[in-house]
């Protein structure tokens, strides 16, 4: 995701729904991925669900991605 101001991460934080949801949910499996790589070697089954919150992970960052790039597009329009 490219880097945003903090400022206009507050602002999507408190405005909008969609934005929120994506990012706790983008923060809670970076959170998980982390703790599994932590472990070290891990087991066919574990290694699975790493790759599939890793990718769950991505989804809710190219939304997050998709919502900054409309709003700055919204914002570029009433200029």
């Amino acid at each position: 995701m490219e880097k945003i101001n903090k400022d206009l991460l507050d602002k999507l934080l408190g405005e909008n729904f969609e934005f929120r949801k994506a990012y706790e949910l983008h923060s809670d499996y970076k959170k998980k991925v982390e703790e599994m790589e932590r472990k070290g070697f891990l087991k066919s089954d574990e290694e699975i669900e790493r790759n599939r919150l890793k990718k769950l992970k991505l989804a809710q960052k190219d939304k997050m991605e998709e919502i900054i790039l409309q709003y700055k597009n919204e914002g570029a329009g009433t200029r």
